[in-house]
């Protein structure tokens, strides 16, 4: 697929950024802030990989989780379509990991590697994008606010749960491809229109929170070139078609292997629940925007910093009604340029109405994410972990900061030193700082808390020590500690999940369950003083046997003479 270097009359009119409209500059102009870009994404690249080597964000059991499948995908003994134990969500993160895994063996960092490569991926494509839509200098500045990280960003962006890292360094890749083949830009179209379906069936299969994103980029390029989308018989829509058949296909085969509609799963998925509006508009906007968006600190939010959860709507809604006034103010479809075009030939818009457009598509994106997140349960109800779903806002920055950045540099040298225009760029630029600022504190916060992270995998790794040095081959633990000792020993421990019921827990991989079933003797693994863990000793003393407990890197260690009737039936 070819970019063709296309010269915009619009834009090689202004030799420098016009601030009023946005159009982007060329050549020379572009060097410098590219320079600052390269920089600060390279100090944001190097930040996260410092903080992966110190075990931060902690791992998880659904990172291990996906660990196991990379772990079977290398083997070649499984070839997973979805997370381990549901019919949604992609694995295209233990794919990715598999070589990895294969090379250096089941580790958390052979997991994350690739998710290193996808932010990196994600700065540079929003860079052009944003260079695209807005100016340069936004571009960069977007690249510095993304250069940092909060604890709910890093988890997002860093750990290999299922779903989070590439959905959003993919939909900024979208919406590239839906920009430039509605401007013209590739002179291949068929394989821009290939690609552009291939990442949207990718994205369908890997998971649901991207679908505003898709579905924005649909409509860009739908509406700007819809003739050659839809003509009859058109090898455009044919190819575009193909791609999204060919990277849906793992969800697709699932399904037939399965019996079970993705879509039906997709409905159950987002049903309402029992929290109240006002906790579900305090969740989902006042505190999960400035938790979900990477202000704030590890779990919770300063009172303070609820600020851009008011903030944020108000620039959201400025933005899509700059981008809708431009719109309207633009011209309508003007021939490719660079083609000779047929009468009823392929059409584009003009360069402007393209750029105006795809402003609103982000407006648009963010906006629809930011409504569904709110009216769902999960807002209410678990606000603190469920911020995650707002994790594709962060492709939608340059458009909520748009506003601001055009405020904050017009200057017609009209207005006196207490005029209200400079009242207002000064403001503005507060604002701005603001952002950074706040951004930086919620960084720090995390950076603070990073030795207390690492405590807790060199905990982890303690225990698999005693495990494997007591000759240990099977567990039963909580959910959360499970299918950390399994990757952990690249299966030299199973685990199978032991509930608080002391009935069988969620197992996502049913073989472990079964292996850990039939051993004569496992051993129990537990959070120290948890209720589970009471609970075990309770009934194996019951039961008369001697638990023979032990206390380890914040666990109880049982391991009794027998099984004593565990799990209940």
């Amino acid at each position: 697929m070819t970019v063709a270097c296309q010269t915009d009359p619009v834009v090689m009119a202004r030799p420098e950024n016009d601030a009023r409209t946005g159009s982007p500059v060329r050549g020379r102009h572009d060097r410098l802030p590219l320079l600052f870009a390269v920089v600060l994404g390279g100090a944001g690249l190097g930040y996260r990989l410092v903080m992966l080597l110190l075990d931060v964000p902690p791992s998880n059991s659904d990172e291990a989780t996906m660990g196991l499948a990379a772990l079977h995908i290398s083997e070649g003994r499984h070839w997973p379509a979805f997370f381990y134990g549901q019919h949604y969500m992609g694995t295209l993160e233990a794919y990715l990991a598999a070589p990895i895994v294969a090379w250096l063996g089941p580790s958390v960092l052979a997991l994350r590697l690739p998710l290193l490569l996808l932010y990196t991926a994600f700065l540079a494509l929003l860079w052009l994008l944003t260079r695209w839509l807005y100016s340069p200098w936004l571009a960069t500045f977007t690249v510095g606010l993304l250069a940092l990280g909060s604890d709910r960003i890093l988890k997002n962006q860093l750990i290999a749960g299922g779903g989070y890292p590439e959905i959003n360094p993919l939909g900024v890749l979208l919406l590239l491809l839906a920009v430039a083949l509605a401007l013209g830009r590739i002179r291949r179209r068929t394989v821009g229109y290939a690609a552009w379906g291939l990442v949207a069936g990718v994205l369908v299969w890997d998971n649901w929170l991207i679908m505003p994103y898709l579905a924005a980029a649909g409509v860009l390029l739908l509406a700007a070139d819809r003739r050659q989308v839809l003509r009859r018989g058109g090898r455009d829509g044919v190819a575009l078609l193909g791609g999204l058949l060919l990277g849906a296909a793992p969800m697709l085969v699932h399904a037939v292997d399965t019996g079970r509609d993705p879509f039906s799963v997709f409905l159950g998925l987002s049903g309402g629940g029992q929290a109240g509006s006002a906790d579900r508009l305090y969740g989902g906007v006042i505190f999960g925007l400035p938790m979900g968006t990477g202000m704030c600190a590890p779990s919770h939010c300063q009172p303070w910093q609820l600020w851009w959860g008011l903030a944020y709507p108000v620039l959201l809604v400025a933005a899509g009604v700059l981008a809708w006034r431009g719109l309207r103010r633009t011209t309508g479809g003007v021939t490719g340029p660079g083609r000779d075009v047929e009468p009823d030939g392929p059409r584009v818009w003009s360069a402007d109405r393209v750029r105006q457009a795809a402003r609103l598509a982000l407006v648009g994106a963010a906006g629809a994410s930011l409504v569904s997140y709110a009216l769902s349960s999960a807002a209410g109800a678990t606000p603190v972990e469920s911020a995650r779903y707002l994790h594709c806002l962060l492709i939608s920055t340059p458009a909520v900061l748009w506003p601001l950045w055009r405020l904050a540099g017009r200057s017609d040298g009209r207005d006196g030193d207490g005029g209200p225009r400079r009242a207002y760029r000064i403001g503005a630029r507060a604002t701005l700082a603001g952002v950074i600022g706040t951004a930086l504190v919620a960084t720090t916060g995390l950076v603070g808390q990073a030795a207390d992270y690492q405590r807790l995998a060199e905990q982890r790794r303690d225990l698999v020590a005693t495990l494997r040095a007591d000759g240990v081959r099977h567990v039963y633990a909580d959910y959360w500690t499970c299918n950390n000792i399994t990757f952990a020993t690249g299966e030299e421990i199973v685990c199978a999940v032991l509930g608080e019921d002391l009935r069988a827990g969620l197992d996502r991989y049913l073989p472990y369950r079964d292996d850990v079933n039939r051993a004569p003797r496992p051993t129990f693994v537990l959070p120290e003083g948890s209720t589970v863990s009471a609970a075990v000793s309770g009934h194996l003393t019951g039961e008369g046997i001697d638990p023979q407990a032990r206390h380890v890197a914040g666990y109880d260690i049982y391991q009794p003479r027998e099984r004593g009737g565990l799990p209940r039936p």
